[in-house]
């Protein structure tokens, strides 16, 4: 059974739960944007024929599915339509969604999208990412979280450069009532860090959140300065840093998947976080990823409350992306 049969079956034989529905509201943009596209091209439907085809992969790409999903996309869509003799707008619509949803699906059997913690030891968790694409806002959602669940929590205010960093972090702390290991700015990050792990050992604490500066204008730079921190942590703990994190900023789109190559490049990165989704109408990133990068999506922005910070449920997402144009067997044909 493929993700699209999965989700017409989970979602219609059970009631929203607070996670859907976040995901729901949190994607309401990304889903009305792409429902737009999808009418817009029907609008201009005559029949399925090369025409179609190119106007659809174009739609494809402004939707930011990525320029290698699209086409993929596109390709399987011309034998799937053939196959089920769609003619109406209505059917192919259909073809459409459950082509796309299967496809993300596929890309994503053998992810992994949980988080991971160590037995016995502190975790550490280190966020890369650009500035202002939300870095220090989820590491204080996140922490308020852990918190909440009963994990002792400290930061590490490792991004010694850019203005106002190190205060950031530290509000967030003094907001979720959890220690700041921070110094003065300009800095070696790395001796902040290593300062936070030795305090992390010594205090028993549960998880270490590791704030990084976010320079990719010099790669070079940061690629040294990200290994002298993970070498420093597996210094002290050799099994850590149990995650690094790439955080992107959803609403900048293609701009965002072009970041993550980047930063593929230079880090080894576990999972991305995809802060800001309830912000823009660029959700359908989240499949260029999936398909282009194969780096799994560990965690979701889907509002600005310390809650809306989600673990990333793809088959939630995947409804939340669609909901409205996946037809469940009470609609009408």
């Amino acid at each position: 059974m493929g993700l699209f049969d999965r989700i017409k079956k989970a979602f219609t034989a059970t009631p929203e739960t607070p996670e859907t529905e976040k995901y729901d509201a949190g994607l309401e943009k990304s889903r009305t944007s792409f429902s737009e596209r999808l009418n817009a091209l029907f609008a201009n439907f005559r029949s399925v024929d090369e025409d179609f085809f190119d106007d659809l992969e174009e739609m494809l790409i402004e939707a930011d599915v990525g320029f290698q999903t699209a086409v993929a996309l596109t390709d399987a869509l011309r034998e799937e339509v053939k196959l089920k003799n769609a003619k109406k707008p209505e059917a192919v619509a259909q073809v459409i969604v459950e082509k796309l949803v299967d496809l993300y699906g596929e890309a994503g059997a053998d992810e992994d999208n949980s988080l991971h913690y160590a037995q016995g030891e502190p975790t550490v968790f280190l966020f890369v990412g650009v500035n202002g694409a939300g870095k220090t806002t989820t590491i204080g959602k996140l922490a308020h979280q852990l918190q909440a669940a009963g994990k002792s929590v400290l930061l590490a205010a490792g991004d010694t450069f850019r203005a106002g960093a190190i205060e950031q972090l530290q509000e967030w702390g003094r907001r979720d009532g959890v220690p700041v290991v921070a110094s003065a700015a300009g800095a070696d990050p790395a001796s902040v860090v290593f300062d936070a792990v030795k305090q992390a050992k010594q205090d028993q604490v549960d998880v270490l959140l590791v704030d990084t500066a976010g320079r990719l204008q010099n790669k070079v730079n940061l690629m040294k300065e990200l290994d002298k921190i993970k070498r420093v942590i597996v210094r002290e703990l050799p099994n850590a840093p149990q995650e690094v994190l790439l955080v992107l900023d959803a609403t900048t789109g293609q701009n965002a998947l072009s970041q993550a190559k980047q930063f593929k490049q230079t880090t080894d990165i576990s999972g991305i976080v995809l802060t800001k989704l309830d912000g823009t109408g660029k959700g359908g990133i989240v499949l260029a990823i999936r398909n282009e990068l194969h780096v799994p999506v560990k965690l979701a922005g889907l509002g600005e409350g310390m809650d809306d910070l989600q673990v990333f449920d793809p088959t939630k997402f995947a409804y939340g992306l669609f909901k409205g144009l996946i037809q469940t067997p009470t609609d009408p044909d």
